[in-house]
């Protein structure tokens, strides 16, 4: 795996995007040369291509199919389950494309494609991609390699790694086994196969390529001298918590201790990326709110019409440095929902969301007001999302480093929130306060575009809103 934005991305999915990537090209090109031959005039594939910008025309197309893919969710997962299905999402990203070149076609019709090229090229696409598919799926692994990973204990952090590798074989890792002082088959690792004590460290064969500290007790347990001459003999040794990063996208809350984090070069964000951060989410604001103010007067009109109340809904929430502010949303709920239950997380289903309230909620349409939030330095474009003070005193009490999501400024959406569903139980609450640890750890003008990027898919298809 590589860390590319801040984010772990599996070497195997980097390489079905490249692979695919130079498939669609070759398609297309391919498609230029064939409608040349029958359907267009001679030497019209070297002028296209040389004189009238080709290169870059066709590029269009295949950055197009590619995000239609993305948002296909093909990237996410490289198997194949379906065969039919794998076809209709390639169609899908084809008709996207063929929809974005008609939509040029009104504004920029010089940078369009050929249409006989559009055509020949999107038919070879269609042969050409689902096999590929299919065909990596079955051999990506093999071919590029399983990096082999040896657990040292059973903690409950390596059982979850073992099922999240176990659900991710895109990942690459494989784990041979785990060495464990403890025999009692009575709570062995799930589909792992125990090679023997903690003593046996030194005598396996093969040797794993990364060793993985978890042991539940280390005192007098950890076999330092033997970590070390395998660690100087080339075999990489991490802790537990590193690796689950790697799988899981976020922090691992079970296995913190106060000195880690007041000793910590790493967690807790770094001086000054705060402010590029006030800056270009100050410039993005400003982008969006003219971009989306003809969307936000048909939502409050919407609102307005269909609900009796006020368009703005006006709350409490707990910003940086635990300071309260007044957050802006479009109403959603009947006018007074809490009356009588008072401040209550949403439910699924959730009786006091109105019709119009459920739609805006779904497209997170109800969010855009937070922009003027931003503007007025109280939020952020990506961060922890802001909680009422209600539940901040409640959470802060049952969880513990709760309280240390205030450390930075909350956002309109955040990495919680593109990587985990609605949640209103504590479990929850403590899963997204992992992932809003790891977006604090990793802080950057570049998570935060990638998560701003993802938030759009994540709008489009209607997901985790409740």
């Amino acid at each position: 795996m590589v860390k590319i934005f801040k984010v772990f991305v599996p070497v195997s999915v980097l390489a079905l995007l490249l692979f695919e990537a130079v498939l669609l090209y070759g398609c297309y090109i391919a498609g230029l040369f064939v409608a040349e031959l029958g359907l267009e005039s001679p030497s019209f594939a070297q002028i296209f291509l040389m004189d009238q910008n080709g290169w870059l025309r066709i590029l269009i197309v295949v950055i197009t199919i590619i995000l239609g893919l993305y948002f296909n969710d093909l990237y996410e997962n490289i198997q194949v389950r379906s065969g039919i299905q794998l076809i209709q999402q390639i169609c899908f990203a084809v008709g996207v494309a063929f929809f974005t070149q008609a939509f040029m076609g009104y504004l920029v019709s010089g940078w369009i494609v050929p249409r006989y090229t559009m055509l020949l090229g999107s038919m070879l696409v269609l042969l050409v991609i689902p096999p590929f598919r299919i065909l990596y799926a079955k051999l990506a692994l093999e071919s590029l390699g399983a990096e082999q990973l040896l657990f040292l204990g059973s903690s409950h952090t390596l059982r979850q790694i073992a099922e999240g590798i176990q659900e991710k074989p895109a990942m690459g890792l494989r784990i041979v086994g785990y060495l464990d002082d403890d025999d009692s088959a009575d709570n062995p690792i799930t589909g792992l196969k125990r090679l023997g004590t903690i003593s046996d460290l030194g005598s396996l064969d093969p040797r794993p390529r990364r060793i993985v500290v978890g042991l539940t007790e280390r005192r007098n347990r950890l076999p330092v001298q033997k970590l070390l001459e395998l660690r100087f003999s080339g075999i990489r040794i991490e802790e537990a918590t590193q690796l689950y990063e790697a799988v899981f996208g976020r922090v691992c809350t079970r296995e913190f201790r106060p000195s880690q984090l007041v000793f910590s070069q790493e967690l807790g964000p770094r001086p000054g990326s705060q402010t590029v951060q006030d800056v270009y989410c100050f410039v993005v604001a400003v982008i969006l709110i003219i971009l989306t103010s003809p969307l936000m007067a048909i939502v409050a009109l919407a609102v307005r019409l269909t609900s009796p109340g006020p368009i703005l809904l006006h709350q409490k929430r707990v910003g940086r440095g635990e300071k309260v502010f007044t957050v802006y949303k479009f109403r959603s709920m009947y006018a007074n929902a809490e009356a009588r239950t008072g401040a209550v997380w949403a439910t699924r289903n959730d009786p006091r969301i109105t019709p119009v309230g459920r739609v805006i909620r779904r497209l997170r349409l109800d969010e855009l007001p937070q922009l003027f939030n931003v503007l007025k330095g109280e939020m952020a474009i990506a961060g922890p999302r802001p909680e009422r003070p209600e539940f901040v005193n409640t959470l802060s009490e049952k969880i513990p480093y709760y309280r240390q999501r205030h450390c930075v400024k909350p956002g309109i959406t955040g990495w919680a929130q593109i990587n985990y569903k609605y949640g209103d139980t504590i479990e929850d609450t403590i899963a997204k306060l992992e992932y809003d640890l790891y977006y604090i750890k990793n802080m950057s003008a570049s998570l935060d575009a990638y998560i701003f990027f993802h938030t759009i898919k994540t709008m489009l298809l209607s997901r985790g809103a409740q």
